[in-house]
C-alpha cells in the first residue's frame, strides 16, 4: 500500500458514482462503521482509493454472495486480522532469517 491509495481526494458524488451507489448508500455504511472517509477542514466527506476499494468489496459481499451487513462488518474484520497476521509472520520470519545467518 502506498500513500497514493490512502490519500483522500473523491469528493462522496464522485465515490458514489465510481463505485455505482448512491450518495446515502455511502453516508449509510458510514454510519454503520463498516467505512470511515476522512473528512476536509470544512467537513467534507473524501474517500481515498483505499476506501472506494473497501465499498467495492462491501458490494460484492453483499449483492453478489448475499452477506448481510452484519456478516459484511465481521468478514472486513476478519480480513483485515488476517493482514496483520501475515505480516507479522513475514516479519518473524525475517528475523529469523537474519538470526540464523
Amino acid at each position: 500500500m502506498n500513500s497514493k491509495d490512502t490519500e483522500p481526494r473523491y469528493v462522496i458524488n464522485v465515490a458514489a458514482r465510481i463505485v455505482g451507489v448512491h450518495t446515502h448508500t455511502l453516508r449509510y455504511y458510514e454510519r454503520l462503521g463498516i467505512i470511515q472517509p476522512k473528512r476536509s477542514p470544512g467537513n467534507q466527506r473524501l474517500y481515498s482509493a483505499m476506501d472506494i476499494e473497501r465499498v467495492q468489496q462491501i458490494r460484492t459481499l453483499a449483492d453478489n454472495l448475499g452477506v448481510n451487513l452484519a456478516g459484511v462488518e465481521v468478514v472486513l474484520r476478519l480480513t483485515r486480522r488476517i493482514a496483520e497476521m501475515e505480516k507479522q509472520m513475514q516479519e518473524m520470519e525475517s528475523e529469523i532469517r537474519r538470526l540464523s545467518k
